[in-house]
């Protein structure tokens, strides 16, 4: 990559998409076609509304949005906020699934698991087409269930020769829970370190369909509980082996933070296993048998292994200066409404401005090329015409210039101590 270039490359490890309702009918085997028109007839959304005149919609109500699928549409948006290449995550409702995507829990049954799995299949290889579109920009999240192993290894070697650059784990989901501690699931990571196909986890906000009066109730835990599920798989991960099994496999936490609990946890586990060590402790009659197959501590399998990919605000730029830079992704989460857009220049200014040169390139780009595979000079022949500048990112964000958008205010002003959000009276 050049280094006199005076633009900066942007590649958002936090992005999402997927196809029209019915256009992922073609994507399905002929023998759900059926099947599939009386789902779809039937499909609704109770986010559908949410936001329903912005372009900029929350969560999954944007399956709506035709920056989902529409590629030119989408290029022209992404460089509009300066972003040259994505990593894309589903956003629309694959075939089959309950209502919302990123809400619902794993399969609880043989038949739903069989028709879903079709579903995600068809997301899948829609996917591996529109990445196709923008070669070199586009690198797709292949999702699987766990369920059935055997179909994770095949769909991960088919994902892997498509072009496809990550696998997406379920999500965990107080109505399912899935154990990456399982030793049935060995057969996952080493598939995924003999390709070098980095596996991951991205956040969701689990919802309830066990009592419908508590709806709101569950809505609400639900954001309060979505880091929590997805970061309790760090533990898992290390403390079964997984990380010592498999030293050349990349685990990514996707929107699922990347600050202090993250420094928390990687202490916790560290004091854990050392005093699992212990002849006599508590800890070591537990988790004595568990912790001595571990010759490292969970910071250094963690330090080795773990890759976040989040947006920037201060505090977690001045965590990974102590952690080290390289494991940490600047995201957009486009086209969510609570992500950068439409003010992404705004945003990596208040949360980057005392980066320096290097870091930053780092963080917007240098890091995910590592995990994901991205041509750098390529890219930068785009970022030279729509990149953000050097001179820019360094350039504070004053107050008068924040929108007034309290999603905004989440993302950076929070963190930067710069302002309160609206409505806060003294």
């Amino acid at each position: 990559m050049p280094v006199d270039s005076s633009r900066y490359v942007l590649i958002s490890s936090d992005c999402h998409a997927g196809a029209d309702l019915r256009d992922y009918k073609p994507y399905l085997e002929k023998r759900w076609h059926d099947d599939f028109e009386a789902w779809a007839s039937t499909y609704f959304d109770s986010w559908a509304n949410i936001d329903a005149e912005s372009e900029w919609k929350a969560g999954v109500s944007s399956f709506m949005d035709p920056l989902n699928w529409d590629s030119n549409k989408r290029l022209e948006a992404l460089e509009t906020e300066g972003i040259v290449a994505e990593v894309i995550f589903p956003n629309t409702v694959p075939p089959f699934f309950p209502n919302g995507l990123l809400a619902a829990p794993g399969p609880r049954n043989a038949d739903e698991y069989e028709q879903r799995w079709a579903g995600i299949k068809a997301h899948n290889r829609w996917l591996k087409d529109f990445c196709d579109d923008a070669p070199g920009r586009r690198f797709g999240a292949a999702q699987i269930f766990i369920d059935n192993v055997d179909d994770a290894v095949e769909e991960i070697r088919w994902a892997k020769a498509a072009g496809m650059r990550q696998v997406l784990l379920p999500s965990d989901h107080h109505l399912k829970l899935h154990n990456l501690y399982y030793g049935s699931l060995e057969p996952i990571w080493s598939v995924c370190e003999e390709l070098d196909m980095p596996i991951g986890r991205h956040g969701s906000v689990v919802g309830s369909d066990a009592e419908l009066d508590s709806i709101d109730a569950a809505h609400a835990v639900g954001v309060i509980e979505t880091t929590y599920f997805g970061q309790r798989s760090l533990a898992q991960l290390i403390i079964s082996g997984v990380f010592e099994r498999h030293p050349g496999l990349k685990f990514v936490f996707t929107e699922l933070g990347a600050g202090e609990w993250y420094v928390n946890a990687i202490a916790g586990l560290d004091m854990f296993c050392m005093g699992a060590k212990m002849d006599g402790s508590i800890m070591k009659m537990f988790a004595g048998k568990a912790v001595d197959k571990l010759p490292l501590l969970p910071s250094e399998y963690a330090n080795r292994q773990v890759y976040f990919g989040a947006l920037v605000p201060p505090n977690v730029l001045e965590i990974h200066r102590q952690l080290g830079l390289d494991k940490l992704m600047w995201g957009a989460d486009f086209p969510h409404h609570e992500g950068t857009a439409p003010n992404t220049t705004k945003a990596i200014r208040g949360g980057m401005h005392s980066a320096s040169e290097a870091e930053a390139r780092q963080i917007f780009a240098k890091s995910a090329a590592e995990v994901y595979g991205a041509d750098l000079d390529f890219l930068q022949t785009i970022a030279d015409r729509v990149g953000p500048t050097v001179e820019e990112v360094a350039t504070p964000l004053q107050p008068d210039e924040i929108p007034d958008d309290p999603n905004f205010h989440m993302i950076i002003g929070a963190h930067a101590g710069m302002f309160e959000p609206p409505g806060t009276k003294r």
